[in-house]
């Protein structure tokens, strides 16, 4: 749907996305939180980027659209660090910042962008025009192994070991993190449903009525006041690894979402590391591990991708630390 400019003057104090929600009948409030990110609301001629941010009677508000996106994703020269790659799929090591398909904000340069570029016609179309190919998906600042469909063929098989989570076949995925303290049992399994967070449409939470979610942990090394940590999935929701840890008292380094109250315990890492953290800037989280049934040869492939460079440097100056 297109979207015209308008501009309002707050009649009551409150959020700025409530405003505008109230004031554009032909907006949702879902939609404008999405555009107040995108950069596309000025707030007294400045633009902000804070859905929740405050504003008080009087205030005015001046929505900007962006240019329409287009109604299918347009290939982009993207670098794609290419793991494997033949006639039915694509195994990549995807890099943290990069968002896996077209969404609210990120119409353009995300990683189905670049695999259309790479691929050209040849993705499966199960997945929809947003989403050719995808079988699973890593959040935007998690780096670390995927495996992509090119193939309907290969896109049934795939689908059908990634919802079975490895029960009865090879599938295996196993995250590296780090996180914050020492934990015990040393290993153990975290199994707490999940689902959306009542007041933050953004975060997951461990509800009663949330799906079931399931993690298993195992403790690799402890490096002062935080631990590394390997954690495989039985299970697949949407930022299960980060809210699991968190649910358990141990949220993840660099997580602003979901480990916020933890922030101030970067001052204890000692320069070096504190500063390679903030240059990390993102969870410490990278899919490292993937073991799956080609499913056409029948074959099992596993495929291991070191931690990127950012990650690797906070690593290193916590074990000078430790």
């Amino acid at each position: 749907m297109s979207v015209e400019e308008v501009a309002i003057e707050v009649d009551r104090a409150g959020r700025a996305d409530a405003a505008l929600a109230t004031a554009v009948d032909s907006l949702s409030r879902t939609r404008v939180q999405a555009l107040i990110r995108a950069g596309a609301v000025e707030l007294n001629g400045e633009t902000m980027t804070d859905p929740s941010r405050k504003v008080a009677v009087g205030d005015r508000l001046t929505l900007v659209p962006p240019p329409p996106e287009p109604a299918t994703p347009v290939p982009e020269a993207i670098p794609l660090d290419v793991l494997f790659e033949d006639e039915a799929l694509i195994v990549i090591n995807k890099p943290a910042g990069l968002v896996v398909h077209p969404a609210a904000g990120h119409a353009r340069g995300t990683l189905v962008n670049a695999l259309l570029h790479h691929c050209g016609d040849s993705l499966s179309g199960i997945g929809g025009v947003m989403r050719p190919g995808i079988v699973h998906r890593l959040d935007k600042d998690t780096s670390g192994v995927m495996v992509v469909a090119k193939t309907d063929a290969a896109h049934q098989g795939l689908a059908a070991q990634f919802a079975d989570h490895g029960r009865t076949g090879p599938l295996r995925r196993r995250y590296d993190a780090l996180v914050w303290g020492e934990l015990w049992p040393r290993s153990g399994t975290v199994d707490r449903p999940l689902g959306r967070h009542t007041g933050d449409r953004q975060r997951f939470a461990v509800r009663r009525d949330g799906k079931v979610a399931i993690t298993h942990y195992r403790m690799e090394e402890v490096l002062g006041t935080v631990s590394r940590i390997a954690c495989e999935l039985e299970t697949g929701r949407t930022h299960q690894i980060r809210v699991h840890m968190a649910a358990i008292g141990h949220p993840l380094l660099g997580d602003t979402l979901y480990g916020a109250g933890f922030a101030t315990k970067a001052n204890r890492l000692g320069e070096t590391a504190r500063a390679a953290l903030d240059a990390l800037g993102r969870q410490a989280l990278h899919a490292a591990h993937l073991t799956f049934s080609h499913p056409l040869l029948l074959t099992t492939m596993v495929f291991e991708a070191p931690p990127p460079e950012d990650l690797s440097r906070v690593l290193s100056a916590l074990r000078e630390r430790a």
